[in-house]
């Protein structure tokens, strides 16, 4: 692959990931992005006033911080499921499948809160630990300043939807 197909190449998954993050419209509401290094995405919620819960010790309000979480799992598996037919779309020279076919159903998710969350911008990267054909299991944990010292985790399980071919 040449540096100009593998630059297009790259381009266009940037595209899908942001296609895939606008489908849904609370992650759009809460303003978080995805930074992609290969198949590994880190999800950003950018910090502002509107996500503290607490004003008096200036911690970032628990359902903020739930949602982060579970908005970063559920991007992480849509993504894993999303890429390789991106690929073989590619290779086919057919058009990219819609994203919205690869968004996976809650179907128990668990967080445990470990600290407040600061008034400074936060990361979250899901794990996927387990991706049958109906069922993904995942850990997701989210940080401030030092990925060593997670403000929350949660782990669950989400649905998956058989895309239409």
């Amino acid at each position: 692959m040449s540096a100009e197909e593998a630059l297009i190449r790259e381009t266009r998954r940037e595209a899908a990931l942001q296609a895939l993050a606008q489908e849904v419209p609370y992650i759009v509401f809460l303003g978080v992005r995805f930074e992609r290094r290969g198949d590994e995405l880190t999800a950003v919620l950018p910090y502002r006033p509107s996500l503290i819960g607490n004003p008096i010790k200036r911690a970032l309000h628990g359902g903020a911080v739930g949602a982060f979480l579970e908005i970063a799992a559920m991007t992480q598996v849509a993504w894993s499921r999303l890429l390789p037919r991106l690929d073989a779309a590619e290779e086919e020279g057919r058009a990219p499948p819609s994203a919205r076919l690869f968004a996976p159903k809650t179907i128990d998710f668990s967080i445990d809160y470990l600290r407040p969350g600061r008034p400074v911008d936060a990361y979250a990267r899901a794990r996927i630990l387990r991706q049958g054909r109906r069922v993904a299991n995942f850990r997701v944990e989210a940080w401030q300043e030092a990925r060593d010292n997670p403000i929350a985790a949660a782990h669950g399980h989400f649905l998956l939807t058989p895309p239409a071919e």
